[in-house]
Protein backbone atom coordinates (compact mmCIF):
# COMPACT_ATOMS: atom_id res chain seq x y z
CA UNK A 1 0.00 0.00 0.00
CA UNK A 2 2.91 2.44 0.91
CA UNK A 3 5.57 2.61 -1.62
CA UNK A 4 9.53 2.27 -0.48
CA UNK A 5 10.07 6.02 -1.51
CA UNK A 6 7.15 7.57 0.61
CA UNK A 7 7.70 4.58 3.69
CA UNK A 8 11.45 5.66 3.77
CA UNK A 9 10.56 9.62 3.48
CA UNK A 10 7.99 9.01 6.48
CA UNK A 11 10.64 7.62 8.86
CA UNK A 12 13.12 10.46 8.67
CA UNK A 13 9.94 12.80 9.23
CA UNK A 14 9.93 14.32 13.28
CA UNK A 15 7.01 14.66 14.41
CA UNK A 16 6.87 18.78 13.67
CA UNK A 17 7.38 17.86 10.25
CA UNK A 18 3.68 16.27 10.26
CA UNK A 19 1.09 15.85 8.84
CA UNK A 20 2.56 15.66 5.61
CA UNK A 21 1.56 14.75 2.26
CA UNK A 22 4.03 12.69 0.00
CA UNK A 23 3.72 12.21 -3.70
CA UNK A 24 5.50 9.34 -5.34
CA UNK A 25 5.76 10.92 -9.37
CA UNK A 26 7.63 8.29 -10.70
CA UNK A 27 4.72 5.88 -9.37
CA UNK A 28 2.32 8.01 -10.98
CA UNK A 29 4.37 8.92 -14.25
CA UNK A 30 4.13 4.80 -14.31
CA UNK A 31 0.19 4.11 -13.75
CA UNK A 32 -0.35 7.23 -16.07
CA UNK A 33 1.68 5.23 -18.76
CA UNK A 34 -0.02 2.38 -17.94
CA UNK A 35 -3.48 3.38 -18.66
CA UNK A 36 -2.46 5.17 -22.11
CA UNK A 37 -0.67 2.12 -23.37
CA UNK A 38 -4.14 0.39 -22.92
CA UNK A 39 -5.74 3.10 -24.87
CA UNK A 40 -6.17 2.93 -28.47
CA UNK A 41 -4.54 5.45 -30.98
CA UNK A 42 -7.17 7.62 -31.63
CA UNK A 43 -8.64 8.05 -27.94
CA UNK A 44 -7.02 11.47 -27.02
CA UNK A 45 -6.11 11.11 -22.43
CA UNK A 46 -6.95 14.72 -20.82
CA UNK A 47 -6.53 15.17 -16.78
CA UNK A 48 -8.47 16.72 -15.43
CA UNK A 49 -7.07 19.11 -12.92
CA UNK A 50 -9.84 19.18 -10.36
CA UNK A 51 -8.74 16.12 -8.44
CA UNK A 52 -5.21 17.64 -7.69
CA UNK A 53 -3.84 20.46 -9.58
CA UNK A 54 -0.49 20.50 -7.98
CA UNK A 55 2.21 22.03 -10.27
CA UNK A 56 4.48 18.81 -9.73
CA UNK A 57 1.59 16.36 -10.33
CA UNK A 58 0.84 18.28 -13.81
CA UNK A 59 4.21 18.37 -14.53
CA UNK A 60 4.29 14.73 -13.97
CA UNK A 61 1.53 13.95 -15.97
CA UNK A 62 2.93 16.01 -19.08
CA UNK A 63 4.04 14.17 -21.91
CA UNK A 64 1.87 11.57 -20.92
CA UNK A 65 -1.00 12.57 -21.14
CA UNK A 66 -2.39 14.44 -24.45
CA UNK A 67 -3.88 17.36 -22.44
CA UNK A 68 -5.18 19.18 -19.45
CA UNK A 69 -9.19 19.70 -18.71
CA UNK A 70 -9.17 22.96 -16.26
CA UNK A 71 -12.37 24.25 -14.90
CA UNK A 72 -11.83 27.70 -13.89
CA UNK A 73 -10.16 30.58 -14.74
CA UNK A 74 -7.80 30.01 -11.71
CA UNK A 75 -7.24 26.52 -12.67
CA UNK A 76 -6.07 27.79 -16.05
CA UNK A 77 -3.98 30.24 -15.34
CA UNK A 78 -2.42 27.68 -12.85
CA UNK A 79 -2.01 24.89 -15.45
CA UNK A 80 -0.73 27.34 -18.84
CA UNK A 81 1.99 28.42 -15.83
CA UNK A 82 2.97 25.00 -14.56
CA UNK A 83 2.71 23.34 -17.85
CA UNK A 84 3.33 25.98 -20.56
CA UNK A 85 2.39 24.47 -23.69
CA UNK A 86 -0.07 21.76 -22.79
CA UNK A 87 -3.12 21.68 -24.91
CA UNK A 88 -6.11 23.13 -22.48
CA UNK A 89 -9.71 22.28 -22.62
CA UNK A 90 -11.69 24.67 -20.44
CA UNK A 91 -15.14 22.66 -19.12
CA UNK A 92 -17.16 23.04 -15.83
CA UNK A 93 -20.45 25.52 -15.76
CA UNK A 94 -20.78 29.23 -14.69
CA UNK A 95 -18.00 30.14 -17.03
CA UNK A 96 -17.74 34.42 -16.27
CA UNK A 97 -17.29 36.38 -19.12
CA UNK A 98 -13.82 37.58 -17.13
CA UNK A 99 -13.17 33.73 -16.99
CA UNK A 100 -13.62 32.98 -20.96
CA UNK A 101 -11.68 36.25 -22.21
CA UNK A 102 -8.49 34.87 -19.98
CA UNK A 103 -8.92 31.63 -21.28
CA UNK A 104 -8.88 33.40 -25.26
CA UNK A 105 -5.73 35.19 -23.76
CA UNK A 106 -3.86 31.98 -23.08
CA UNK A 107 -4.46 30.40 -25.66
CA UNK A 108 -6.87 27.89 -24.29
CA UNK A 109 -7.14 25.41 -27.19
CA UNK A 110 -10.44 24.44 -26.49
CA UNK A 111 -13.64 25.09 -24.82
CA UNK A 112 -16.42 22.48 -23.52
CA UNK A 113 -19.94 24.66 -23.92
CA UNK A 114 -22.65 23.95 -21.51
CA UNK A 115 -25.48 26.18 -22.78
CA UNK A 116 -26.56 28.19 -26.02
CA UNK A 117 -26.01 31.87 -23.81
CA UNK A 118 -22.27 30.36 -23.23
CA UNK A 119 -21.46 29.62 -26.99
CA UNK A 120 -23.41 33.28 -27.74
CA UNK A 121 -21.10 34.86 -25.05
CA UNK A 122 -18.11 32.88 -26.34
CA UNK A 123 -18.49 33.99 -30.22
CA UNK A 124 -18.79 37.26 -28.90
CA UNK A 125 -15.88 37.62 -26.55
CA UNK A 126 -13.67 35.31 -29.13
CA UNK A 127 -14.42 37.45 -32.31
CA UNK A 128 -13.58 40.76 -30.26
CA UNK A 129 -10.59 39.80 -28.61
CA UNK A 130 -9.25 36.78 -30.71
CA UNK A 131 -10.79 37.87 -34.06
CA UNK A 132 -7.73 36.16 -35.76
CA UNK A 133 -7.96 32.56 -34.52
CA UNK A 134 -10.69 29.87 -34.62
CA UNK A 135 -12.16 28.37 -31.45
CA UNK A 136 -12.39 25.12 -31.08
CA UNK A 137 -15.72 24.16 -29.25
CA UNK A 138 -17.31 20.74 -28.25
CA UNK A 139 -20.80 20.97 -26.93
CA UNK A 140 -21.83 19.51 -23.47
CA UNK A 141 -25.14 18.02 -23.55
CA UNK A 142 -27.02 16.01 -21.20
CA UNK A 143 -27.87 13.13 -22.53
CA UNK A 144 -31.00 10.46 -21.98
CA UNK A 145 -28.92 7.63 -20.80
CA UNK A 146 -30.56 4.58 -20.61
CA UNK A 147 -31.43 4.79 -16.61
CA UNK A 148 -29.63 1.52 -15.45
CA UNK A 149 -26.63 2.78 -17.12
CA UNK A 150 -26.21 5.06 -13.89
CA UNK A 151 -27.70 3.17 -11.06
CA UNK A 152 -25.76 3.29 -7.69
CA UNK A 153 -23.26 5.69 -9.25
CA UNK A 154 -21.19 7.82 -6.71
CA UNK A 155 -22.45 11.35 -8.63
CA UNK A 156 -24.82 11.47 -11.66
CA UNK A 157 -23.93 14.71 -13.84
CA UNK A 158 -26.03 14.13 -16.14
CA UNK A 159 -29.08 11.67 -17.92
CA UNK A 160 -31.21 13.55 -15.49
CA UNK A 161 -32.25 16.84 -14.13
CA UNK A 162 -29.41 18.33 -13.67
CA UNK A 163 -27.50 21.89 -14.10
CA UNK A 164 -24.68 20.61 -16.52
CA UNK A 165 -24.39 20.48 -19.95
CA UNK A 166 -27.04 21.33 -22.53
CA UNK A 167 -30.84 19.50 -23.10
CA UNK A 168 -31.04 17.73 -26.13
CA UNK A 169 -34.03 19.72 -27.14
CA UNK A 170 -32.25 22.72 -27.30
CA UNK A 171 -28.82 21.34 -29.24
CA UNK A 172 -30.64 22.79 -32.35
CA UNK A 173 -30.40 26.15 -31.10
CA UNK A 174 -26.99 25.95 -30.62
CA UNK A 175 -26.61 24.18 -33.61
CA UNK A 176 -28.28 28.05 -35.38
CA UNK A 177 -25.99 29.49 -33.51
CA UNK A 178 -22.88 28.13 -34.66
CA UNK A 179 -24.50 28.75 -38.44
CA UNK A 180 -24.50 31.90 -37.59
CA UNK A 181 -23.30 35.30 -37.71
CA UNK A 182 -20.14 34.10 -35.43
CA UNK A 183 -19.37 30.98 -37.32
CA UNK A 184 -16.44 32.28 -38.29
CA UNK A 185 -14.73 32.68 -34.69
CA UNK A 186 -16.51 29.16 -34.03
CA UNK A 187 -15.81 25.72 -34.73
CA UNK A 188 -17.82 23.15 -33.55
CA UNK A 189 -15.62 19.76 -32.98
CA UNK A 190 -18.23 17.50 -31.36
CA UNK A 191 -19.97 16.53 -28.24
CA UNK A 192 -18.94 16.07 -24.46
CA UNK A 193 -20.95 14.09 -22.61
CA UNK A 194 -19.63 13.63 -18.73
CA UNK A 195 -22.86 12.15 -17.40
CA UNK A 196 -20.93 10.14 -14.08
CA UNK A 197 -18.60 9.39 -11.54
CA UNK A 198 -17.89 5.93 -10.06
CA UNK A 199 -18.70 3.62 -12.70
CA UNK A 200 -16.61 0.45 -13.26
CA UNK A 201 -15.07 -0.43 -17.22
CA UNK A 202 -18.40 -2.79 -18.06
CA UNK A 203 -20.88 0.42 -17.25
CA UNK A 204 -18.44 3.25 -18.11
CA UNK A 205 -18.01 1.50 -22.10
CA UNK A 206 -21.94 1.53 -21.77
CA UNK A 207 -22.43 5.28 -21.39
CA UNK A 208 -19.78 5.64 -23.78
CA UNK A 209 -21.13 3.41 -26.52
CA UNK A 210 -24.54 5.49 -26.23
CA UNK A 211 -23.22 8.69 -26.18
CA UNK A 212 -20.81 8.20 -29.16
CA UNK A 213 -24.42 6.79 -30.90
CA UNK A 214 -25.89 9.78 -29.91
CA UNK A 215 -23.13 11.91 -31.83
CA UNK A 216 -23.41 9.90 -34.66
CA UNK A 217 -27.48 10.27 -35.33
CA UNK A 218 -26.88 13.90 -34.42
CA UNK A 219 -23.89 14.23 -37.41
CA UNK A 220 -26.29 12.27 -39.72
CA UNK A 221 -29.49 14.46 -39.24
CA UNK A 222 -28.06 17.48 -39.37
CA UNK A 223 -25.05 16.58 -42.27
CA UNK A 224 -22.69 18.40 -39.99
CA UNK A 225 -18.70 16.78 -39.63
CA UNK A 226 -18.34 15.91 -35.44
CA UNK A 227 -14.98 14.61 -35.53
CA UNK A 228 -14.75 14.02 -31.80
CA UNK A 229 -16.37 13.05 -29.13
CA UNK A 230 -15.86 13.53 -25.48
CA UNK A 231 -16.95 10.47 -23.12
CA UNK A 232 -16.04 11.88 -19.83
CA UNK A 233 -13.73 10.73 -17.10
CA UNK A 234 -15.40 9.53 -13.69
CA UNK A 235 -13.73 5.90 -13.35
CA UNK A 236 -14.37 3.98 -10.38
CA UNK A 237 -11.53 4.40 -7.68
CA UNK A 238 -12.73 1.90 -4.54
CA UNK A 239 -11.55 3.47 -1.60
CA UNK A 240 -13.07 0.20 0.86
CA UNK A 241 -11.02 -2.22 -1.50
CA UNK A 242 -7.46 -0.43 -3.11
CA UNK A 243 -6.29 -3.20 -4.58
CA UNK A 244 -9.76 -3.13 -6.89
CA UNK A 245 -8.58 -1.13 -9.71
CA UNK A 246 -10.37 0.15 -12.52
CA UNK A 247 -9.84 -2.33 -15.88
CA UNK A 248 -7.91 0.02 -18.26
CA UNK A 249 -7.33 -2.70 -20.54
CA UNK A 250 -11.03 -3.87 -20.89
CA UNK A 251 -12.04 -0.41 -21.37
CA UNK A 252 -9.48 0.35 -23.54
CA UNK A 253 -10.26 -2.77 -25.76
CA UNK A 254 -14.21 -1.47 -25.96
CA UNK A 255 -12.85 2.06 -27.02
CA UNK A 256 -11.45 0.42 -29.97
CA UNK A 257 -14.65 -1.60 -30.31
CA UNK A 258 -16.30 1.75 -30.76
CA UNK A 259 -14.01 3.00 -32.77
CA UNK A 260 -14.39 0.76 -35.61
CA UNK A 261 -17.78 1.56 -36.14
CA UNK A 262 -17.07 4.91 -36.51
CA UNK A 263 -14.08 5.17 -38.19
CA UNK A 264 -13.32 9.17 -38.79
CA UNK A 265 -14.17 9.60 -35.40
CA UNK A 266 -11.53 10.65 -32.15
CA UNK A 267 -12.59 9.54 -28.39
CA UNK A 268 -11.21 11.95 -25.70
CA UNK A 269 -11.43 10.77 -21.54
CA UNK A 270 -10.65 13.00 -18.89
CA UNK A 271 -10.11 10.88 -15.95
CA UNK A 272 -9.21 13.03 -12.45
CA UNK A 273 -9.23 10.94 -9.27
CA UNK A 274 -8.30 7.48 -11.41
CA UNK A 275 -5.00 8.76 -12.38
CA UNK A 276 -3.61 10.43 -9.51
CA UNK A 277 -5.61 8.61 -6.13
CA UNK A 278 -3.10 5.91 -5.57
CA UNK A 279 0.00 8.16 -5.66
CA UNK A 280 -0.66 10.16 -2.89
CA UNK A 281 -0.20 9.50 0.80
CA UNK A 282 -1.22 11.57 4.16
CA UNK A 283 0.82 11.48 6.81
CA UNK A 284 0.45 11.91 10.47
CA UNK A 285 0.96 11.04 14.46
CA UNK A 286 -1.30 9.60 16.80
CA UNK A 287 -1.42 12.28 19.87
CA UNK A 288 -3.69 10.07 22.04
CA UNK A 289 -5.38 6.95 22.72
CA UNK A 290 -8.68 7.15 24.65
CA UNK A 291 -11.82 5.05 25.08
CA UNK A 292 -15.27 6.28 25.35
CA UNK A 293 -18.34 4.81 26.20
CA UNK A 294 -17.19 1.38 25.36
CA UNK A 295 -15.12 2.59 21.71
CA UNK A 296 -11.45 3.42 21.26
CA UNK A 297 -10.59 6.48 19.57
CA UNK A 298 -6.99 7.73 18.08
CA UNK A 299 -6.60 11.48 17.55
CA UNK A 300 -4.41 12.35 15.38
CA UNK A 301 -2.13 15.20 14.00
CA UNK A 302 -4.23 16.62 11.39
CA UNK A 303 -8.00 15.45 10.13
CA UNK A 304 -10.38 16.63 7.78
CA UNK A 305 -9.60 19.95 7.47
CA UNK A 306 -6.38 18.83 5.68
CA UNK A 307 -7.68 15.50 4.06
CA UNK A 308 -11.74 15.83 3.26
CA UNK A 309 -12.09 12.87 1.34
CA UNK A 310 -13.51 10.75 3.86
CA UNK A 311 -16.15 13.27 5.17
CA UNK A 312 -16.74 14.63 1.46
CA UNK A 313 -17.87 10.74 0.57
CA UNK A 314 -18.87 9.52 4.02
CA UNK A 315 -16.31 6.38 3.40
CA UNK A 316 -13.35 5.43 5.75
CA UNK A 317 -9.69 6.08 4.08
CA UNK A 318 -7.40 2.98 4.18
CA UNK A 319 -4.28 3.77 6.30
CA UNK A 320 -1.00 1.62 7.58
CA UNK A 321 0.38 2.24 10.80
CA UNK A 322 4.10 2.54 11.26
CA UNK A 323 4.88 1.71 14.77
CA UNK A 324 7.03 4.01 16.10
CA UNK A 325 9.21 2.93 19.55
CA UNK A 326 10.33 5.94 20.94
CA UNK A 327 8.11 7.03 23.49
CA UNK A 328 9.69 10.51 25.84
CA UNK A 329 7.41 10.09 28.79
CA UNK A 330 7.60 8.74 32.45
CA UNK A 331 3.65 7.40 32.47
CA UNK A 332 2.65 4.81 30.30
CA UNK A 333 2.00 5.19 26.56
CA UNK A 334 -1.58 5.11 25.49
CA UNK A 335 -3.01 2.47 23.06
CA UNK A 336 -4.54 -0.51 22.08
CA UNK A 337 -3.99 -4.03 20.71
CA UNK A 338 -6.33 -6.24 18.69
CA UNK A 339 -9.01 -3.59 18.35
CA UNK A 340 -11.46 -1.62 16.32
CA UNK A 341 -10.81 2.07 16.81
CA UNK A 342 -12.16 4.99 15.66
CA UNK A 343 -9.36 7.74 14.03
CA UNK A 344 -10.62 11.40 14.86
CA UNK A 345 -8.61 14.44 13.98
CA UNK A 346 -8.20 17.18 15.97
CA UNK A 347 -10.62 19.81 15.01
CA UNK A 348 -13.54 20.52 17.01
CA UNK A 349 -16.37 18.62 15.57
CA UNK A 350 -17.38 15.26 16.35
CA UNK A 351 -17.14 14.91 12.36
CA UNK A 352 -13.83 15.14 11.89
CA UNK A 353 -13.29 11.55 11.07
CA UNK A 354 -10.75 9.64 8.99
CA UNK A 355 -11.72 6.00 9.61
CA UNK A 356 -14.32 4.49 11.55
CA UNK A 357 -13.94 1.28 13.79
CA UNK A 358 -10.98 -0.24 11.85
CA UNK A 359 -9.28 -3.33 13.22
CA UNK A 360 -5.80 -2.91 14.10
CA UNK A 361 -3.27 -5.09 15.51
CA UNK A 362 -1.46 -2.58 17.81
CA UNK A 363 -1.95 1.29 17.78
CA UNK A 364 -0.06 3.66 20.69
CA UNK A 365 0.00 7.67 21.12
CA UNK A 366 3.30 8.23 18.73
CA UNK A 367 2.67 5.57 16.39
CA UNK A 368 2.69 7.42 12.56
CA UNK A 369 -0.27 6.71 10.34
CA UNK A 370 -0.38 7.23 6.38
CA UNK A 371 -3.19 7.15 4.97
CA UNK A 372 -3.55 5.91 1.22
CA UNK A 373 -5.24 7.27 -1.93
CA UNK A 374 -5.16 10.91 -1.07
CA UNK A 375 -3.63 11.58 -4.36
CA UNK A 376 -7.41 13.33 -5.51
CA UNK A 377 -9.84 15.68 -4.31
CA UNK A 378 -7.94 15.39 -0.94
CA UNK A 379 -5.56 18.64 0.22
CA UNK A 380 -7.17 20.68 -2.40
CA UNK A 381 -11.23 20.76 -1.53
CA UNK A 382 -10.24 20.62 2.05
CA UNK A 383 -11.08 23.97 4.68
CA UNK A 384 -7.88 24.47 5.28
CA UNK A 385 -8.07 27.72 7.84
CA UNK A 386 -10.58 26.46 9.71
CA UNK A 387 -9.50 26.37 13.53
CA UNK A 388 -6.58 27.70 12.34
CA UNK A 389 -4.25 24.28 12.54
CA UNK A 390 -0.77 24.66 10.38
CA UNK A 391 -0.55 23.35 7.21
CA UNK A 392 0.84 20.20 6.10
CA UNK A 393 4.08 19.37 4.63
CA UNK A 394 4.36 18.56 1.36
CA UNK A 395 7.08 16.31 -0.47
CA UNK A 396 7.37 15.50 -4.14
CA UNK A 397 9.40 12.05 -4.68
Amino acid sequence: MITAPVRDRVAGLTADDLPAYLYDLAALRAHAASVRAALPARVELYYAAKANPEAPVLAALSGIVTGFEVSSGGELAHARAAVPGAPLAFGAPGKTPAEIATALRLGVELFHVESEHELRLLGALAARLAPERTVDVLLRVNLPVAPEALDGVALAMGGRPTPFGIDPADIGGCLRVLDGPDRASLRLRGIHAHLASGLDAAAQLAVAGQIADWAAGLSERHRIPLPEVNVGGGMAVDYADPAARFDWAAFGAGLAGILDRYPGLTLRIEPGRALTAYCGWYATEVLDVKRSHGEDFAVLRGGTHHLRTPAAKQHDQPFAVLPTEHWPHPWPRPGVRDARITLAGQLCTPKDLLARHARVARLRAGDRVVFAMAGAYAWNISHHDFLMHPRPGFHYL
